[in-house]
């Protein structure tokens, strides 16, 4: 059973049997579907049924010579909105499954983003016809969640937000000639998060940690793609399962200057999350490749 189901408004989904119907109800009134060849002998089809604005089911598998149809994988999917990143991207296939990862090295993180892929087909469809495909794809990032909460914002004036700003530009700016192999930078770097250090170390004696880290993005767990974040909320509504009828929180954040969307159920969200709050919580991101 998929984790995050949940996080789309199927909290009651408790057995393999519930599953089952759910998957049989893709296949029979699916929104969006696409096949492709993988080689000679095999080929790959996505079905997506949408259950409310821009999230749903997708299925993926094959059909035999019988035209019966043979699950691989599946998963809630969350469409996000605009262009989250633009940075070279490098896909990996999972072992075990015909599931691809993304990863992508954004200045902005300071970590590798990995992402799940959700349009695997239109990938696949895409590197058959160009072998010498540019890596440089723009990706539109979402995530889902399943534990949440909301803090309060920072209080900053208006010079305190455009040093930060300026701060952000030159960090990114070093990040990118130490990957050049520039030594200043990287000594400055490394400089600068001695000072980083000492100084969050000193507040924290007095300050809740909250109070001095605005936003931060951080790998949690085992999963490659999944991270706790502390992100800044800039728009939120609630959405609906047109199935189940259960209410989810879509929430539109800033994290590290990059924006994605996140759902989340409305039973597992703590607090109001109105613009201008923080959102704290893990999610399982995804990612859409805009061809």
């Amino acid at each position: 059973m998929h984790s995050y189901l949940r996080a789309i408004g199927f909290s009651n989904i408790k057995n393999r049997i519930e599953l089952n119907k759910l998957i049989n109800l893709v296949k029979e009134k699916a929104s969006n579907i696409k096949t492709v060849q993988i080689n000679h002998q095999s080929s790959l089809t996505e079905m997506s049924l949408e259950l409310g604005h821009n999230f749903g089911i997708t299925i993926r598998g094959e059909y035999d010579h019988n035209d019966v149809f043979h699950l691989d994988n599946y998963f809630p999917y969350l469409i996000g909105s605009g262009i989250s990143t633009k940075e070279e991207v490098a896909v990996n296939k999972r072992v075990d499954t015909e599931a691809y990862t993304g990863m992508c090295d954004d200045y902005r993180l300071g970590v590798s983003l990995i992402f799940y892929i959700q349009n695997v087909a239109d990938y696949l469809e895409k590197k058959n016809q160009d072998k010498k495909m540019d890596l440089n794809i723009p990706v539109t990032l979402s995530a889902l969640s399943l534990e949440g909460r909301v803090l309060l914002p920072i209080e900053k004036d208006e010079i305190q937000v455009k040093n930060l700003s300026v701060e952000k530009a030159n960090r990114n700016n070093l990040i990118a000639e130490a990957k050049k192999g520039n030594q200043d930078a990287i000594d400055s770097l490394t400089i600068e998060d001695i000072d980083t250090y000492a100084m969050v170390s000193k507040r924290a004696k007095k300050e809740d940690i909250y109070s001095i880290v605005d936003t931060s993005f951080i790998p949690y767990g085992s999963e490659s793609d999944n991270y706790s974040i502390l992100a800044t909320i800039l728009d939120s509504k609630i959405i609906t399962n047109t199935l189940t009828n259960e209410e989810i929180y879509d929430l539109f954040v800033i994290c590290n200057d990059i924006t994605f969307r996140i759902c989340i159920n409305k039973e597992d969200f703590l607090g109001e999350p109105l613009p201008g709050r923080r959102f704290k919580g893990n999610i399982w991101m995804q990612g859409k490749l805009i061809f």
